[in-house]
């Protein structure tokens, strides 16, 4: 397993990153540890840094359009290439994605789909890769816009944290993705941030993740939960994409989320 270095990069490379202000995962924490997430900067440096992130070519914090939803870009970002690491995980690890910034504006679901590489997954076909979707949040309250778990994930200091069921010993790829509709109003105006990220799970868990679709099926243009007017009177919101795969909800007591439910437990 490669290791994974921090990678220090910068002032003339941040300043454009932020003047687009969408946004990229910049770093993952594991059971407390944080491991550096691919930024667009290193693909200048050479060699490449190790890094569980999967390469994409988001120089810009851009992102992919409802016209290539069906599309290789979808899976995990733009060009994207295999991560060259892993991040060790167990089942019950804590996971938490830190972007590196997410505008209020751009309002949306948040899902973390999962893929077993039954190998390398420094090496796997993402083509091949079918996946399961384990966590989804989206719209919690309100109308024009409203209040969106994109909002918590702002508060929580522009993260999302899941916990990893109990998954049998391998190496999969989770794919963490933000869906912004502040222009889903309009054709081809959803925007999709894909983030991949390889993990390599020890213990003695015995669930084995099986069966899921390709990510190139996940979505249509014409989905209502695709193009979908952010700035109306709505009074619900269809999540999109395939059905959660052993879905919980939140434990009793918890902050109450209307479209927020979690995959914490799998047994």
């Amino acid at each position: 397993m490669a290791p994974i270095t921090t990678y220090l990069f910068s002032f003339a490379f941040v300043l454009p990153t932020l003047v687009n202000a969408h946004g990229h995962v910049t770093g993952i924490v594991a059971d407390g540890k944080w491991y550096t997430g691919w930024n667009g900067e290193m693909k200048y440096q050479n060699p490449l840094p190790a890094t569980a992130g999967w390469q994409a070519d988001n120089l810009d914090n851009g992102f992919v359009t409802p016209d290539s939803f069906a599309k290789p870009d979808i899976i995990c970002h733009k060009s994207a290439k295999n991560g060259n690491a892993y991040i060790p995980a167990k089942p019950g690890s804590k996971i938490t994605f830190q972007w590196n910034t997410w505008p209020v504006s751009h309002k949306g679901p948040v899902f973390d789909y999962i893929a077993s590489c039954n190998g390398d997954c420094t090496t796997v076909d993402k083509t091949k890769l079918t996946w399961v979707k384990m966590d989804e949040g989206a719209w919690l309250s309100g109308n024009d816009p409203g209040t969106w778990v994109t909002d918590n994930l702002i508060k929580s200091n522009i993260s999302w944290s899941i916990t990893l069921p109990n998954l049998a010993p391998g190496n999969y790829v989770i794919r963490h993705e933000i869906i912004a509709l502040h222009a889903a109003s309009q054709t081809n105006g959803a925007q999709a941030y894909p983030q991949c990220v390889n993990f390599q799970v020890s213990g003695g868990g015995t669930l084995a993740v099986s069966g899921g679709v390709p990510a190139t099926s996940f979505y249509k243009a014409s989905d209502p939960g695709i193009q979908f007017n952010l700035y109306s009177k709505f009074t619900g919101y269809t999540m999109p994409g395939p059905a959660l795969t052993k879905l919980l909800r939140r434990e009793e007591g918890e902050e109450r989320e209307h479209a927020r439910n979690w995959f914490r437990r799998m047994k």
